[in-house]
């Protein structure tokens, strides 16, 4: 067999393998639309292509006075939005602090965080909503924010400390010698080369919210206080909820903030920045 050939199996392979994996995405979704679309209310009669074709699953939400979904998806964006910022900034400064500074405990606290990154927060639920009930945080917006920041911080710090540890740091040092302090050469050198891990960084802070429905579940009691996970499985868990076509109508719909995120930080997803930043 010659190279031509070899050449020919190995491209055929490539898109097969590509055709697969397509579909395998692209199935669930195609289903998950068309049963929005479907009349009724169950999913036994749905099909990805519907007959009759419906926009009213996406009415009734819509519909303040039927749907509590407009505000659980409000609550999803904010608190989403706030937890992304948060941790932006909390995990930018915790990973250049253990990238560029040695200091007492630094060993430790790297350790520290990779064995807290092994454990997911359900693990703690009871303790985090003991801590949430006596801080008088339990059914807020805010005391679901600061479990979501803490338990990101671990992860992204040694994500985001792989990446800065590649950024020469003959950069900071000549940036002091010029009479630079520590907080411009953060913010006018390092976050700025940066930014890249940022963009990743802040698309999985703001997706891991959006999706969570466990922790959301367990601090919040209040309907109107709901994020989209929970106000969406109550459509469907309650006593006489059967409305699966309103939520798959819902679950379309929550993509499109994620997809606006990734879309607007694409142009940051690209590796390398620094080459060229020194001499020789």
């Amino acid at each position: 067999m010659n190279i031509k050939h070899q050449k020919k199996i190995r491209l055929t392979l490539s898109y097969l393998i590509v055709l697969i994996m397509t579909v395998i995405i692209f199935y669930p979704i195609l289903w998950i639309i068309g049963s929005s679309l479907n009349p009724g209310m169950s999913l036994s009669g749905s099909s990805i292509i519907p007959e009759n074709a419906t926009l009213d699953h996406y009415r009734y939400l819509f519909n303040p006075a039927q749907s509590d979904y407009l505000k659980w998806y409000w609550n999803s964006v904010k608190v989403s939005t706030l937890t992304m910022a948060f941790s932006v900034i909390m995990v930018s400064i915790t990973a250049y602090s253990f990238s560029r500074y040695r200091f007492v405990g630094r060993k430790n606290g790297l350790l520290a965080f990779l064995i807290l990154q092994m454990i997911p927060n359900f693990a703690a639920l009871i303790a985090i909503f003991v801590l949430a009930l006596v801080t008088n945080l339990l059914d807020t917006h805010l005391g679901l924010i600061l479990v979501y920041v803490g338990g990101q911080i671990p992860m992204n710090t040694w994500l985001m400390k792989g990446y800065l540890d590649t950024i020469p740091k003959d950069l900071d040092e000549s940036a002091r010698i010029d009479g630079a302090s520590h907080l411009r050469v953060f913010f006018q050198i390092i976050l700025p080369l940066a930014k890249p891990i940022i963009a990743v960084v802040a698309l999985f802070t703001f997706i891991a919210p959006f999706a969570d429905f466990i922790m959301a579940s367990v601090l919040l009691r209040s309907e109107e206080k709901f994020t989209l996970a929970v106000g969406l499985y109550n459509m469907v868990a309650k006593q006489f909820g059967n409305e699966f076509t309103k939520f798959a109508a819902g679950s379309v719909l929550i993509a499109i903030p994620i997809s606006v995120l990734f879309l607007s930080f694409q142009k940051y997803f690209v590796s390398g920045l620094t080459a060229g930043g020194t001499k020789g």
